[in-house]
């Protein structure tokens, strides 16, 4: 830690512990406290990562999560930002956006063909000619973008919280504290939420040697830890803000969703860089990126510094380099010394340089800064030809600042430039909202401390319901914090605007020679503020530039619209914790003794396949041939289970299924297809009849509550006589089903499953071991087959007694699975997976199931008249040839004609009963219907040939469903 200054007064890291980590291959040490950045820093590791396009060596620009220079990769995590990030034991990193490592990157090349990339190349060229566009498409997929994505990702659940206060202070510097205080005093139950791990701000490393401050410092962050009014949240930064004060605090655990009363914005300024040829090279940082590095970290940014002022901050940035033992060779002013204030006085008084009404013409140095060129500035240009070289290894660049208004905006209220000041400022804010501190124009800590105060008791009056006029310009500063052109030109360019995407001061200037001289258009063509920081330090300058070239105001130009979210948000924080609930049937603790692998089916657990993991495809064999040989068992607990019950009732079902269902004969089912009012299929399942005025009606696991919805609204619009029983939860079902089932069934049920007592499609109920039971003959896996649907409380004894009495037979649970398998031999379709969110039942192959002639009216029907005619693809089986052992196609693997997609593949599996591969398409016709073989495109890119063929593949007059096939003993 050669860089390692000696304690400082407020410091953030704990040095008697200490953490190692590795960095390109090599190992750094840093303390408790420490960020990636500060780290590193302290290591001597000056150059930090990679530019996104020219690959320009980058390092610490602000420290404040304001800027990308410093992203980093993990074996799990990308683009972890150094600046925020602490350290932790082990870690192990590597800079991201590299061709090879940090300080051999291949891709630097990049940056010597800059003349051929100008502004909006990419929307210009590589479209022609046509062939070459896919070679161009991938080289810059290959070379854009940041880090890279990790496909062994562990999942990261994250709690989700809900807060309400009455009010919320964002931003705990100066004036956000006393803000806090003084509403807590009034009685307010006040929230005070800061991003960084202490509450401070600017007190902490702008002040830091200022002894004016140190009694403010110390008498607020005192008052506000015992106050019994405030809670404090660090390490939390407001993402966005909400229709009635809505704004989710984004922590380290995960989302904080406050709801306030009022909100006060003290989110403070972004420091913003100055304009000038090579101002990217490691070494040239934001003065209060220094000052931050100091004070938070106790680390030595420099050697030899140089200072471009443009406000009296950079005067005290200077000082505080002369504190922490680094030589200040100079101080480059933009403007005239008798401007600022003691701060300069004290500068001047050390003997240091000042050179007046000049600026920063440009950065020398290859990987890091080792001089900069001086020369005199009027304003808008450099006289080059009396340009003065200094000798520096740090530059610190304190020019002006931008308000952290995001929030503001997204509020609706309303900002404009002030001349005076030369910053945006707040002009007219939203009920509810206010706003105070350097965000509001007031700059020395008296006018903080008096603005925070302010804008508490505004809020608190309003909270009461008084009428109160915002005295917004109350104690605002007279004086300019910020030149309004810190722009330099160059004739060899390099004179970065945006530092996220390599974009220089001639890339906008061509922008808005091309006719994008709208602030929102040149935003999207040169994409100035759309990278990763989202334009916090390139969107002011990007205003400047535009109004200069259009001859405008900045107020006339605009800025750009602010939207959530305000920082990059992980997106394990906006999913937060799992918190639909999974569902359990009553045999699952069997299914899970007997090793069962659960998977995911809507809302419930269901057995995949029963055996070891390293065996998957051999259990899920094994539990289809014992089904298709002798007997299985499968919970189907979850299905949906609806009664209903009414004069209406045979009614109701005719209007919500596509099939007549009030001339089911009593005792029977019938498949029952659902549509929606555009014709698209959402759920197929049976509806039985119990008696006259009674049905019963199965629907999907994952749409078994929308079914029940859907049913209950249609009896409202409809204003029908009929009543509804939800019966999912309370029932559990279970499929016996192979050629022994109903051998085995008959000697533990009352019922007579003789085949003419009780058919294919039939319904009967009985008791099975002494419960009362339901019985349905289905035939979803294609062999003979009982549906038996209970009490859940009985379900877990009939299953066991089926269990045990199917022993003889070879009795087997099958998986989800296993019946996928089977059901595709019987070429059924699975809502949801050989269908989409666009698919209708005339392209699934279910013409039969749209009695359009004969049923004078159900849900979809004048949509699927019209869609009948206009059917544009088919699903069709397919098969392998036997024994074909090359690179197996996969579900949504596409189906290529002459190059052009054609379709893709929805189910695909093997089959033990044919003994090859077999599947499902959805092809477009005419293709679908003629019986050329398809080309399917596998993984590895090469194309494998399927065979078209007619389904179902297995059984296909459907004989064993209806017959008693076994010869089990």
């Amino acid at each position: 830690m050669k860089y390692r200054l000696d304690p400082q007064p407020l410091e953030w890291i704990d040095r008697s512990e200490s953490m190692s980590f590795d960095f390109e291959g090599q190992r750094f040490s840093g303390f408790k406290g420490d960020s990636l950045t500060s780290a590193l820093l302290a290591g001597g590791q000056k150059l930090l990562g990679r530019s996104f396009k020219y690959h320009r060596p980058r390092s610490a620009l602000s420290l404040a999560n304001h800027d990308v220079n410093a992203l980093f990769q993990s074996a799990e995590a990308t683009n972890i930002r150094g600046d925020v990030t602490p350290v932790s034991e082990g870690l192990k990193l590597r800079a991201c956006n590299v061709n090879g490592t940090l300080a051999n990157d291949k891709d630097t090349y990049i940056g010597l063909l800059s003349r051929f990339l100008p502004v909006g190349f990419y929307y210009k060229a590589f479209h022609k000619p046509k062939k070459f566009f896919p070679f161009w498409e991938r080289l810059i997929r290959e070379k854009a973008g940041l880090g890279e994505i990790s496909t062994q990702w562990s999942a990261i659940r994250q709690p989700k919280q809900y807060g309400f206060c009455d009010l919320l202070v964002i931003g705990a510097g100066a004036s956000g504290m006393q803000a806090a205080l003084t509403a807590a005093d009034a009685g307010a139950d006040v929230v005070l939420v800061d991003e960084n791990p202490q509450i401070g701000g600017s007190l902490d490393y702008q002040l830091v040697n200022e002894s004016d401050a140190a009694s403010a410092r110390r008498q607020l962050k005192q008052r506000i830890a015992e106050h019994p009014g405030i809670r404090v949240f660090t390490g939390h930064y407001a993402c966005g803000w909400y229709t009635d004060h809505y704004v989710p605090l984004v922590g380290p655990e995960g989302i904080i969703k406050m709801r306030a009363g009022g909100v006060i914005m003290a989110t403070g300024v972004m420091e913003q860089p100055a304009v000038f040829r090579n101002n990217d090279l490691p070494g040239v940082m934001l003065a209060s990126g220094a000052q931050r590095l100091i004070a938070r970290y106790a680390v030595k940014p420099g050697q030899r510094a140089v200072v471009l002022c443009g406000n009296d901050e950079g005067y005290r940035a200077a000082l505080d380099m002369i504190e922490a033992g680094i030589e200040v060779a100079a101080v480059v002013d933009l403007e005239w010394l008798d401007k600022r204030g003691h701060w300069a006085e004290q500068v001047k008084a050390k003997g240091i340089p000042v050179l007046e009404q000049s600026a920063i013409y440009e950065a020398k140095g290859k990987d890091a800064l080792k001089a900069v060129v001086v020369a005199p500035f009027d304003g808008r240009s450099c006289d080059s030809g009396q340009g003065k070289t200094i000798r520096c290894d740090l530059l610190l660049m304190s020019v002006g600042w931008a308000p952290a208004a995001q929030l503001l905006y997204q509020s609706g209220s309303k900002l404009g430039y002030d001349k005076k000041l030369q910053q945006i400022l707040p002009r007219e804010l939203s009920p509810g909202i206010h706003a105070c501190g350097r965000l509001n124009g007031a700059f020395t800590l008296e006018q903080r401390l008096a603005d925070g105060e302010r804008a508490a008791k505004e809020a608190v009056a309003q909270l009461r319901g008084k009428t109160v006029e915002t005295e917004l310009t109350r104690f605002r500063d007279d004086r300019a914090h910020s030149h309004d052109w810190p722009i330099i030109g160059h004739p060899k360019g390099k004179n970065f605007v945006d530092y996220d995407e390599d974009l220089q001061l001639k890339d906008l200037i061509n922008a808005a020679k091309e006719g994008f001289d709208n602030i929102e258009l040149m935003k999207r063509f040169s994409t100035n503020g759309m990278g990763p920081s989202q334009g916090k330090h390139a969107n002011m300058n990007g205003i400047r530039v535009l109004a200069e070239i259009t001859r405008k105001t900045i107020d006339e130009t605009g800025s750009t619209t602010a939207r959530p979210m305000f920082h990059p948000v992980p997106v394990s924080a906006l999913a937060g914790r799992r918190f639909r609930p999974e569902r359990l049937t009553p045999m699952q603790a069997w299914h899970t003794a007997n090793g069962a692998k659960m998977m995911e089916a809507g809302r419930w657990l269901r057995p995949e396949f029963y055996g070891a993991p390293a065996q998957r495809e051999q259990a899920i064999l094994q539990e289809v041939q014992a089904v298709r040989s002798g007997l299985g068992i499968i919970d189907v607990s979850t299905l949906g289970k609806i009664e209903v019950m009414g004069p209406d009732a045979g009614r109701l079902l005719d209007v919500v299924y596509t099939m007549k269902m009030s001339t089911i004969k009593q005792g029977m089912t019938r498949y029952a297809l659902m549509v929606d009012d555009s014709g698209v299929i959402v759920d197929d399942g049976i509806v039985g009849r119990v008696t006259d005025d009674r049905f019963y009606v199965s629907a999907t696991t994952s749409h078994a509550d929308a079914a029940f919805r859907t049913l209950s609204l249609k009896i409202q619009e409809l204003g029908l006589n009929v009543r509804l029983v939800n019966r999912t939860g309370s029932l559990a079902a279970l499929n016996l089903a192979g050629p022994a089932s109903r051998k085995l069934l008959s000697t533990l049920t009352d019922v007579d499953l003789s085949e003419e007592s009780f058919p294919y499609l039939g319904m009967r109920e009985g008791t099975l071991c002494g419960y009362p039971v339901r019985l349905i003959r289905v035939g979803f896996v294609g062999e003979l087959g009982y549906e038996i649907h209970m009490p859940a409380t009985a379900a877990l004894e009939i299953w066991e007694t089926l269990i045990k009495a199917g022993k003889p037979y070879g009795i087997r649970p099958f998986g989800v699975e296993a019946q996928r398998v089977l059901r595709l031999e019987k070429g059924h379709i699975i809502v949801g997976q050989d269908t989409d969110g666009l698919t209708n039942p005339f392209e699934a192959n279910m013409a039969w199931a749209v009695p359009l002639k004969s049923k004078p009216w159900f849900t979809g029907k004048p949509s699927l008249a019209l869609l009948q005619a206009r059917c544009q693809r088919r699903l069709i089986g397919f098969r392998l040839p036997k024994g074909y052992n090359g690179e197996l196609p996969k579900e949504c693997h596409l189906i290529i004609e002459n190059g052009e997609m054609a379709g893709r593949i929805t189910s695909i599996a093997y089959s033990p009963a044919l003994g090859r591969v077999i599947g499902l398409a959805m092809v477009d016709l005419p293709l679908a219907e003629s019986a050329s073989a398809l080309e399917v495109r596998v993984d590895s890119g090469a194309m494998v040939t399927l065979e078209p063929c007619p389904t179902p593949f297995y059984d296909a007059d459907g004989a064993r469903q209806t017959a008693d096939l076994t010869e089990v003993a």
